[in-house]
C-alpha cells in the first residue's frame, strides 16, 4: 500500500506549476540582501521544546530528518533515515555540525531536546505527540537511540523536531535569543511585529543566498495585502480573494498550493443548543459548501466533510456528502427532534431558542466570510447563528461555551492532530478538543491507530474514527483550502508542497535557504 504521504503528494503535484501565475516580465529582480516575508500569525514561542515548528519548517533549527517537497523524509542532522522495527530506533548524526554559537551538536543535545519535551514540568504544547517515547539514549556523541513504549508507526515523522542545545531551558535568555543549528540564526524579535534572522555562514548544507530574512507579522489580511502592494514585502501569505489583485501582475508570482488545511464550525458539546445532535446535523445539511468554495475561496479549495482530506490513503470516502445544501432535509431533522419554528422564524425546543454564537478571529477575513455564510445558510432552516469577531485572547476562554470557526489539518499522518482534537484526555486543553467531545469508542480507535504498525489495521481504525466523527457531527466541516502566496521576483528552488494547517513556520517558505535568484 502506498503511504498517505506519497499519494497525497502525487495528487497535489498535479497542476502545481499551473497554479502559479505571473505576467511575462523579463526584468523581475529577486532581492537577496534582505528578504521580507509577510505572515498572518506569529509563534508564541521560538523554542522547539515548547512546540515551535515541531513538524519542520523552522529556518533556525534542524531536526534529525526533514521533508522533501513530495513529503517523503530525508536526512538532516542524521546521516540516514533508519528503518523502524519494533520498539528501538537508532540514528547516526552528521559529524562537524555546530550550533549558531559555535558549540558542537552531539547526541546529548538530541536526547536533551526530546527529554525536555516529555518532562511534564516544561508543559510543552506538543508533549502528547511524543507519548510513545519511553526514553532517548546517547551512548556516544554521534549515536541516538529511541526506546519506545510500544511500536509506533509515525515515529520517524516525529523526528522533524528542531534540536536545541543541552540545558537550554535551564539557561536564562534562551527564549529571548534562541540558538539552533539551522540555515538562519536569530538576530532580534519585536513581539507583534517581526523576527529578524541572518544567514548562517557555517551551515552544514551551505550558506543561503538570502543574507537577511525578516518575518513580518500582521493578522489582518487586508493590511498584509496593502503592504505587499506597497512593496514592503518580498513575499506574503494571503487568503485567495485578497491575493486575486496580484494575479498577472508584472514581477509577481501567485502560488496556489494544495493543503490538508480545513475550516469548520467547532461545536461545544456540553451546551443546550450546540450539544444537541439535531442542531449539529441540521447545520451540516444547511451549509452550501460548493458556494463557499466558488465565492469565498475563489475556487482555491474543495468541500470538506471530515478531518482527513480526499486523495489520501487514510481518507474514508464513506464520510463524503453533497457539496450543495439540503435545507429540506435539515428542516426534517430539526422537526423530528422537536425544534419548532417560532413567529420570528427561529426554532425553539422546550423554551430554548436554536441560537448560538459563532466566534472567529477578527482579522481573519476568510473565517469571517465563512462564518457569515454559515449563519446565512442556517437562518434558512430556523437556526440563529450569531457571528462574532474577537481576538484570540478573548476567544480561548469561551471555546467550551461558544462555537468557533476553527482550522486544523495535516498531510503527514492521521495520528497527527486527530488524537488531540478528538481524544477525551485532551478535552478543554486549550485548542485541543475545545468542544469537550467525549467518546470511549473514538478514544480506543485513536489509541489503536497510533499503536498498530500494519497499514491495514491502521486504515481500519482511522476509517472507523472518521465514521464516528461524522455520525456525531462533532464539527461542521466546510472547506479544505489551497494556501496562496504572492512572491516578488524570479526565483529557482521554490518547491510547493502539500501543506498542513500550521504552515506559518513552513509552507512555501520552509526552504527559503534553498531559493536562488533566477538567472
Amino acid at each position: 500500500m502506498r503511504s498517505a504521504l506519497t499519494r497525497l503528494a502525487l495528487v497535489a503535484t498535479v497542476g502545481l506549476s499551473a497554479a502559479c501565475s505571473a505576467a511575462p516580465a523579463t526584468d523581475r529582480p529577486a532581492r537577496t540582501d534582505t528578504f521580507v516575508a509577510g505572515l498572518g500569525s506569529e509563534p508564541d514561542s521560538l523554542n522547539p521544546v515548547l512546540g515551535y515548528a515541531a513538524d519542520g519548517g523552522s529556518l533556525m533549527f534542524d531536526g534529525l530528518v526533514s521533508r522533501n517537497a513530495d513529503l517523503s523524509l530525508r536526512p538532516a542532522l542524521a546521516t540516514a533515515v533508519p528503518e523502524v522495527k519494533g520498539k528501538t530506533v537508532s540514528f547516526t548524526l552528521r559529524s562537524g555540525v555546530t550550533f549558531h554559537d559555535g558549540a558542537p551538536l552531539t547526541s546529548k543535545d538530541v536526547a536533551y531536546t526530546y527529554s525536555a519535551v516529555l518532562d511534564e514540568k516544561n508543559d510543552s504544547a506538543v508533549r502528547g505527540d511524543y507519548a510513545a517515547i519511553e526514553s532517548v539514549e546517547a551512548p556516544d556523541p554521534v549515536t541516538v537511540v529511541f526506546h519506545l513504549k510500544y511500536p509506533y508507526a509515525p515515529i520517524l515523522q516525529r523526528t522533524t523536531l528542531g534540536i536545541v542545545p543541552d540545558g537550554s531551558l535551564e539557561r536564562s535568555g534562551f527564549e529571548a535569543e534562541p540558538v539552533g543549528s539551522g540555515p538562519y540564526r536569530f538576530v532580534s524579535r519585536t513581539p507583534g511585529d517581526k523576527i529578524v534572522m541572518e544567514a548562517n555562514p557555517s551551515y552544514w548544507n551551505g550558506t543561503p543566498a538570502i543574507k537577511k530574512l525578516v518575518l513580518a507579522f500582521s493578522s489582518d489580511d487586508n493590511v498584509r495585502a496593502t503592504r505587499m502592494a506597497a512593496g514592503e514585502f518580498d513575499a506574503v501569505e494571503l487568503p485567495p480573494k485578497a491575493a486575486a489583485r496580484f494575479e498577472n501582475t508584472d514581477g509577481l508570482t501567485v502560488h496556489r498550493v494544495p493543503s490538508a488545511d480545513y475550516r469548520g464550525v467547532m461545536f461545544p458539546m456540553n451546551e443546550p443548543v450546540t450539544g444537541d445532535l439535531a442542531i449539529r446535523k441540521a447545520v451540516n445539511l444547511a451549509v452550501d459548501r460548493a458556494a463557499m468554495v466558488k465565492t469565498i475561496l475563489a475556487g482555491a479549495g474543495r468541500p470538506a466533510f471530515g478531518p482527513i482530506p480526499p486523495g489520501t490513503t487514510w481518507h474514508n470516502p464513506a464520510v463524503e456528502g453533497s457539496p450543495a445544501a439540503d435545507p429540506a432535509q435539515a428542516v426534517r431533522v430539526l422537526e423530528e427532534a422537536g425544534w419548532v419554528a417560532g413567529a420570528d422564524g427561529v426554532r425553539a425546543k422546550k423554551g430554548t431558542a436554536a441560537r448560538f454564537t459563532l466566534m472567529y478571529p477578527a482579522g481573519d477575513s476568510l473565517r469571517k466570510e465563512l462564518a457569515l455564510a454559515a449563519a446565512s445558510d442556517a437562518k434558512k432552516v430556523g437556526i440563529d447563528i450569531r457571528p462574532t469577531g474577537l481576538d484570540w485572547d478573548a476567544i480561548e476562554p469561551r471555546m467550551s461555551k461558544d462555537a468557533l470557526m476553527m482550522g486544523m489539518g495535516t498531510p503527514f499522518d492521521p495520528d497527527y492532530t486527530n488524537f488531540e482534537t478528538f481524544h477525551s484526555q485532551f478535552a478543554g486543553k486549550g485548542f485541543f478538543n475545545p468542544g469537550h467531545y467525549t467518546s470511549p469508542e473514538v478514544d480506543a480507535l485513536l489509541e489503536k491507530g497510533r499503536a498498530e504498525t500494519g497499514p491495514a489495521a491502521r486504515k481500519e481504525a482511522y476509517d472507523a474514527v472518521q465514521r464516528r466523527i461524522r455520525d456525531d457531527e462533532v464539527w461542521a466541516y466546510l472547506v479544505f483550502l489551497e494556501h496562496v502566496y504572492v512572491v516578488r521576483g524570479a526565483w529557482t528552488g521554490v518547491a510547493p508542497s502539500v501543506e498542513a494547517h500550521e504552515h506559518a513556520a513552513g509552507g512555501l517558505f520552509r526552504n527559503l535557504a534553498e531559493w536562488r535568484p533566477a538567472a
